[in-house]
Parts: C-alpha cells; sequence; structure tokens
C-alpha cells in the first residue's frame, strides 16, 4: 500500500501528502517536538485515518537532507543529515538553571552608516549601529544565556536599505554565538521593502535560531511568528524528556487594520485560541511555568503605579503606555490559562518595571538599541531572566522552584539592577 503521493520541500520545509492514513510520531531516539526542531531519526508509524500532510521544518540555516529508508503499509522511518542541527532545550545539569536573555527594540538599520539617537553629546560622533552590536556581544560573555529572545523591532525599517542584510547583522551576535535564539517582531521591521511574512521566514531560515514562521498544524491564525518551545529538564533526569517549562511567542501586530479603530495592533481570537489549546495540551503533561514573549504591551500595563511595579515608567503621556486603544482581552485568556507567570515585552523603550497584577508579572525590557529613542544619559539596557529547579534530597534536580529576573545596564561594568522573585513554586506545588 503507497503512503505517500507527494513531497514538496519550501522554506526549509519538507511536506509529505499521504495517500491514506495518518502519522504518529514515535520518539526514537532523542525526543523530538514537531515543527520545532529535527532529531537525528525520526521514526513514523502508520497509525489512523485523517490526517493527509505531515511537515518538518528545520530550524537550520539550510534544508537537512531528508532520506526515505523504508516504506510499507505499516512504516516509514526517514533519516536526516542534521549535522548543523539544534540541541533541545534544557535546563543546566549543573547549576540547575535556565537562563533567558531579552533583547527589545534594537532598531538595527546600516550598521556603521546609521548614527545613534538620544545619546550624550560625547557619544555622537562615534556612535552607531555598532554599539549595539558591542552591548549583545558583551551580553552575551557576561551571561552566557542559554536561549536568547529578540521581542520586535529588531530593524528599524523605515531608515533600513536592506532588511536582509539588517537582519543578518543585527541578529550576527546570537548566530556566531552558536547559542540557540528566538524571535518575533515589533511594529517597525515591516517597514522596508519585505513583508512580516517575509520577514519572519528570513528569520526561520538564520542559522541556530528556534523561531518559527507558524505554529505546525494551524491552517488559520493571524499575524507571522506565533510558535512555542519547551525547555526539558537536565540531561539524563526524570524530566529530561519532558517540558518542565513553556515558552509562547505571538505577533502581536504593527498598526491596526479596522479603519474605526486607530493605533497600535493587538493579539487576536485566532492566536488566542491557539495559546489556549496550546497551553491545555502541556498542562495535561505537566503543570509546567510558563512565559510569554511579544512586543506591544497590553492594556493592562497600565494598571500600575510607582508603589507596585519594580523599575522605572519615563515614556511621557497620560498612561505612559503605548498598548492597542482597544482590549483584545488577551491578559484575560492568560489567567484563564493559568500556566503563564510572566509576559516580557518591548515597545516602550523607558519604560523597564515589572509589576504583578492577577498573579501575572507584567515586565518591560527597557530599550536595547542605540538607533532606537532613548533618554541621554540613561544607560540602554537589558533583561535576563533566570528559572531554577528544586533540589531533591537524593541530590537530583526536580521541577522549576522559582523564577527570577533583573536588568544589565549597558555601562563599563554591565552593572546589575532590580534583581526580583517572580515566581515561586509553593509546597502544594502551585505557584504564587
Amino acid at each position: 500500500m503507497q503512503l505517500i503521493s507527494e513531497i514538496q520541500t519550501k522554506h526549509n520545509c519538507v511536506t509529505i501528502t499521504l495517500t491514506a492514513g495518518a502519522l504518529t510520531l514515535r520518539r526514537s531516539p532523542i525526543t523530538i517536538s514537531a515543527g520545532t526542531l529535527i532529531s537525528v531519526y525520526l521514526e513514523i508509524i502508520y497509525h489512523h485515518p485523517g490526517v493527509k500532510k505531515v511537515q518538518f521544518c528545520s530550524t537550520m540555516g539550510r534544508l537537512p537532507m531528508i532520506i526515505v529508508v523504508f516504506i510499507s503499509s505499516f512504516s516509514l522511518l526517514i533519516s536526516v543529515n542534521a549535522s548543523d542541527g539544534i540541541r533541545q532545550l534544557r535546563f543546566d545539569k549543573n547549576k540547575g538553571e535556565f537562563k533567558i536573555l531579552q533583547v527589545a527594540d534594537m532598531h538595527y538599520a546600516n550598521g556603521k552608516k546609521t548614527k545613534c539617537r538620544d545619546v550624550l553629546p560625547k557619544q555622537v560622533a562615534h556612535c552607531s549601529d555598532l554599539n549595539t552590536t558591542y552591548f549583545i556581544e558583551r551580553m552575551i560573555q557576561a551571561e552566557k544565556p542559554d536561549l536568547i529572545v529578540f521581542t520586535g523591532d529588531n530593524i528599524y525599517g523605515t531608515d533600513t536599505t536592506d532588511p536582509v542584510a539588517s537582519m543578518n547583522a543585527a541578529f550576527a551576535p546570537a548566530v556566531s554565538s552558536n547559542i540557540p535564539w528566538a524571535a518575533v517582531l515589533g511594529n517597525h521591521d515591516q517597514e522596508s521593502t519585505l513583508s512580516r511574512e517575509g520577514l519572519m521566514k528570513h528569520i526561520v531560515g538564520m542559522n541556530h535560531t528556534l523561531s518559527q514562521l507558524n505554529p505546525f498544524g494551524v491552517d488559520v491564525i493571524d499575524g507571522f511568528g506565533n510558535y512555542n518551545l519547551e525547555v526539558h529538564g537536565t540531561e539524563g533526569s526524570s524530566s529530561g524528556n519532558e517540558s518542565i517549562l513553556n515558552l509562547y511567542f505571538l505577533d502581536s501586530g504593527d498598526y491596526s487594520t479596522v479603519p474605526a479603530i486607530p493605533g497600535y495592533g493587538w493579539i487576536k481570537p485566532s492566536q488566542q485560541f491557539w495559546f489556549q489549546q496550546t497551553s491545555m495540551k502541556l498542562q495535561r503533561k505537566s503543570k509546567a511555568p510558563g512565559l510569554a514573549y511579544f512586543h506591544i504591551p497590553l492594556p493592562e500595563y497600565s494598571s500600575f503605579d510607582s508603589s507596585s511595579y519594580t523599575g522605572v515608567e519615563l515614556e511621557p503621556g497620560n498612561p505612559p503606555i503605548s498598548s492597542a486603544s482597544v482590549n483584545s482581552g488577551f491578559f484575560t485568556t492568560l489567567v484563564g490559562a493559568g500556566d503563564v507567570k510572566a509576559v516580557f515585552v518591548g515597545h516602550d523603550h523607558l519604560n523597564d518595571f515589572c509589576g504583578e497584577l492577577t498573579g501575572i508579572n507584567l515586565c518591560y525590557a527597557g530599550g536595547f538599541g542605540y538607533h532606537a529613542y532613548g533618554k541621554a544619559g540613561w544607560s540602554r539596557r537589558s533583561r535576563v531572566v533566570v528559572a531554577s529547579l528544586e533540589k531533591k534530597s537524593n541530590g537530583s534536580w526536580g521541577a522549576v522552584e522559582f523564577i527570577k529576573t533583573y536588568k544589565r545596564l549597558d555601562d563599563g561594568n554591565l552593572t546589575v539592577i532590580d534583581d526580583q522573585v517572580l515566581w515561586t513554586k509553593t509546597p502544594s506545588g502551585n505557584g504564587r
């Protein structure tokens, strides 16, 4: 019985069209996440009617060679030449930690030719996009993160002559570090010659990125760059093959496309539905905490005053939050799901606070890039998040015990400020 009628390759993906039956993934020999990683070997078992297509997307710089080894009415073994493969995200077995470096609003343009904005007079003559590059390199060297997350406005499209070249330069420190990285789009990335879809397709094809164009198997969803990543326990531990920290990435859009609604974009119902379904599926496996990353802040970021957050709120305006002019209800969706403990955004460069609302921390990163607007004398900055595992009585690592965050300033010492605990696991297994 013939199972495969067509094999297509496009945009670093292989799509297999079936004549009949469905495909179920068997984890062999290492854990895989369909649509996120490609393992060295994928064993696919002919299972039950229904599914007509299956797609594997490479997170590598080039499409790996797929070799169909054996086909029958019962099984299909696919070998993947993955010499440049990306490892599964997992906690460090020595420290029991997983560290994320957030880079918000680089506003990268044309490298050395692009001058800095809002810096001190003595900095003007020699300041350019290269200062942004140097800051990322220093942060990577100082923190040695397990994942780097870029939360939009990675390039400043209006001033970009070649968006592909600008993206390559902007993400170059992450690529050259060999550290896995992920990205979402902001409201300025697409203001050159590439659409939002075109931008994400290029990002997905870059080396060492775990970014995805959109969720595997979801036909209808707004935006580009909606996906989730799973962080597994330490290698060889009881949780080594399961996610104990879930990361969600969403496209918060650019600007409203509804004539009657002015202002910025928002996270649409189709994206919220995907998030709900994904969260429920993951929580059926384990009660792992989650973190969410996107660009434009939710309206609920306006719920705080200086007595109820850690950090600063220096943006002008009343309120000093540049969210969408309508509330899409995504914060309520996050509260209802129950697993997301913190949300991290950019967009408002002079805000860098974290405040807790209904059990969820709403955090800014603060402006990172030197071509982005800022405030002369107010250091560019970056946010670091560290999830730490509990140590069991037998010396092994358990579930996530707490999640903390702090920021580093781009000064001579990469000064650490605003160290705070965002979430702690309670004895009952829930968090506070």
